[in-house]
C-alpha cells in the first residue's frame, strides 16, 4: 500500500494513490548518493499490467525536473519502439514522476557491459535521440565555461598551480554559436537496460540541449583502454564527434567537474580518476 512506500512524504503518497490506486512495492532501486527515490510498483490487486517506475525527490533536488521535461517534450518518438520509458504521470510541484517500467536488466555489472554489441546498439539509440531536434545556441559555450569556473571557485583538492592552469585554459576558450541537440547527459552502462537482446535508455535526470559530443565525454573516459567498445559505440552512432574544438573544451570541463565533485563528496577513488582526467584534458588542450 502507498503508506508503505519508502522515501515519499504524505503528499507524495497521496498523489501516487490517486494516480495508480493501491500498489505494492516490488523493489527499491534508489541510490542514496543521488537523493532520488526510485521504486518499482505493481497494482496491489495482482491484475496483469505494466509495473510502474516511480521517482520521487525533495525540493532541493535538481534532477527530476529535467527528466520530466525530457519525457513531456522530447522522448515520445522513441516510446513506440520500447527504447525509452513511457510517461504515465508527472507532478513538478510534488517532485514525482511515474513511467511504465522498462523491461530488461541493468547492463552495469553484467557480461553485457563488456560486449561490443551492447555499445553498438547504444550508439545507434543515442543517434536517434540526438536526431529528435536541433537548434543553434549562441550562449551555450560561455555558460559551460562559467559553470566550470564555479566548480573551481568552490572547495577542491586540485591545488593552486593546477587551478591556475585550468582557469587559464577556460579563459582562452572561444564561445562561438554551437549546434545543440537533445542529450541524455549520463550515457553509460548504468543508464542502460538490456531485455530480449535490446538496449534501452533510462535515467534522464541530466537530459538537456547540448553539443552532441558531450554525450560521449563520460563514456569515452570510462572506456579508456577499451578501444573495441569505443569503436563499436561510434560505429552504431554513425560518426565520431570526438574531435574539434567543441570536444576539447567539453573534455576540460568534464574533467574539472569530475575531480571537484568527487572531492566535495569525499570519494577519494573517483577524485584520483578525476585528477587523471584533468591531466589528460590539459595535455589535449595544449
Amino acid at each position: 500500500m502507498t503508506r508503505d512506500l519508502p522515501g515519499l512524504d504524505a503528499a507524495q503518497r497521496e498523489l501516487v494513490a490517486a494516480w495508480c490506486g493501491p500498489v505494492t512495492l516490488v523493489a527499491d532501486h534508489s541510490r542514496g548518493s543521488t537523493g532520488v527515490t526510485v521504486l518499482r510498483l505493481r497494482a496491489a490487486d495482482g491484475t496483469d499490467g505494466t509495473d510502474v517506475a516511480l521517482k520521487a525527490s525533495g525540493p532541493a533536488d535538481l534532477r527530476l525536473a529535467p527528466e520530466i521535461t525530457a519525457h513531456e517534450s522530447l522522448l515520445a518518438p522513441l516510446v513506440p519502439g520500447g527504447r525509452v520509458p513511457r510517461l504515465l504521470h508527472a507532478d513538478r510541484e510534488r517532485h514525482l514522476l511515474a513511467t511504465a517500467w522498462l523491461a530488461g536488466e541493468p547492463v552495469e555489472g553484467t557480461a553485457a557491459e563488456h560486449d561490443p554489441a551492447t555499445y553498438r546498439q547504444a550508439g545507434e539509440l543515442l543517434a536517434r535521440l540526438h536526431a529528435l531536434g536541433t537548434r543553434v545556441d549562441g550562449d551555450w559555450e560561455a555558460a559551460q565555461d562559467a559553470r566550470a569556473m564555479r566548480w573551481l571557485d568552490g572547495p577542491h583538492g586540485l591545488g593552486a598551480r593546477l587551478e591556475e592552469r585550468l582557469r587559464a585554459v577556460l579563459a582562452s576558450h572561444a564561445h562561438p554559436p554551437v549546434l545543440v541537440v537533445p542529450t541524455h547527459g549520463d550515457v553509460g552502462p548504468r543508464s542502460w537496460v538490456l531485455g530480449d537482446g535490446v538496449v534501452r535508455f533510462v535515467g534522464f535526470g541530466r537530459a538537456g540541449w547540448r553539443a552532441p559530443c558531450t554525450d560521449l565525454v563520460r563514456l569515452d573516459r570510462r572506456l579508456e583502454g577499451r578501444t573495441d567498445l569505443v569503436a563499436a559505440f561510434v560505429a552504431g552512432y554513425g560518426a565520431d564527434p570526438r574531435c574539434g574544438d567543441v570536444w576539447r573544451r567539453a573534455v576540460v570541463r568534464e574533467a574539472i567537474g569530475t575531480a571537484v565533485r568527487a572531492y566535495q563528496a569525499g570519494d577519494a577513488a573517483v577524485e584520483a580518476h578525476g585528477r587523471h582526467l584533468v591531466d589528460l584534458a590539459l595535455a589535449q588542450a595544449a
